[in-house]
């Protein structure tokens, strides 16, 4: 079967669209003629201008007040698109529902329920006990045959810098005001810096609009400190693109559990990710480059399997730096 007219569903944050990427990699080398649309968020439209395999794309924001008219808008949209092919990564029943009345010939998704047994073309496993990639890459497996691949983002090819060291230490506001922490505090990000350049590695500061907070505490913390060898980079890196291609032409980056980290994977750059509350085996492929930095308390992993928002003791995120330095 030949597809021409492709619509991608996947809702969630940049970090989502980045794992879901080897489905589009797949679909475009099996059909390179396809015109492909990818329906997100709002939130992850930035996105976009990390790959070039997407024709086109809608945002629909399926998390704010009005989500009932967005899921309308997302229906006449598919109802009139003239897809022959939709791919949805969504868990919920009802997304089964809304893509059998679309009338879109073949229909992909999750078998999450005895409705979706019904209404889809091909109602995948839901395996969740993977990389998540893989997890996305399942839901093309009955229409293709190519082979799983790590998510790639288009830059162009850059030379790494020796001894090059990119940190982005932080993570979305959205997740701290639904009570998710991720991540250590400015004092530890410091005092890593500190160690770095102590290790004689260039050290390159980098944030979203998101992290003003922590990354001025940073430097406030690195006030009294020999920076001959640290750039900050704050604020100069004008999108995701910009910043993937810092990455790309970095030896190492170090980062949390989000969007950073899987522009690290899909450049292909040594990371090293620091995990608290969330399972590193299905956020990292198994990989000597890509480093999972943890502690051994024994209530981790506990987010999304066991509770929707972190502790308040977080005793997960007791990370020593040392940890991190001894991998230099």
């Amino acid at each position: 079967m030949i597809y021409k007219n492709i619509l991608l569903i996947n809702f969630g944050g940049i970090g989502d669209e980045i794992l879901f990427l080897p489905v589009i990699q797949s679909l475009r080398k099996t059909f390179p003629n396809a015109k492909i649309t990818l329906c997100l968020e709002g939130r992850s439209k930035s996105f976009i201008n990390l790959t070039n395999l997407i024709n086109e794309h809608f945002c629909i924001d399926i998390k704010t007040k009005n989500k009932y008219i967005e899921m309308l808008k997302l229906y006449f949209k598919a109802l009139t698109g003239r897809y022959d092919l939709v791919i949805s990564s969504g868990a919920n029943p009802l997304i089964s529902l809304l893509l059998y009345f679309t009338g879109i010939k073949t229909k992909i998704g999750y078998k999450t329920s005895k409705l979706s047994l019904k209404l889809l073309t091909h109602a995948v496993e839901l395996n969740q006990n993977q990389y998540a990639a893989k997890m996305y890459f399942d839901l093309v497996k009955p229409i293709t045959h190519t082979e799983f691949e790590l998510p790639k983002i288009d830059t162009e090819e850059y030379n790494r810098e020796d001894n090059t060291v990119i940190l982005h230490p932080g993570v979305s506001k959205i997740s701290v005001s639904k009570g998710i922490i991720k991540i250590f505090n400015a004092k530890v990000w410091a005092e890593l810096i500190k160690k770095l350049l102590l290790k004689d590695k260039k050290v390159i500061l980098c944030g979203g609009p998101d992290d003003e907070d922590v990354i001025n505490e940073i430097r406030a913390e690195l006030k009294n400190t020999d920076l001959s060898n640290f750039m900050d980079m704050y604020g100069k890196t004008k999108n995701m693109l910009d910043f993937a291609k810092l990455v790309k032409k970095s030896e190492v980056l170090i980062c949390s559990d989000s969007a950073p980290m899987h522009i690290g994977i899909a450049t292909d750059t040594k990371t090293i990710a620091i995990f608290g509350p969330t399972d590193e085996k299905k956020l990292l492929p198994e990989s000597e480059k890509f480093i999972a930095i943890t502690n051994a308390a024994d209530c981790r992993p506990c987010l999304w399997d066991k509770r929707q928002t972190t502790c308040k003791e977080l005793y997960c995120l007791n990370i020593n730096t040392e940890q991190i330095i001894s991998l230099f």
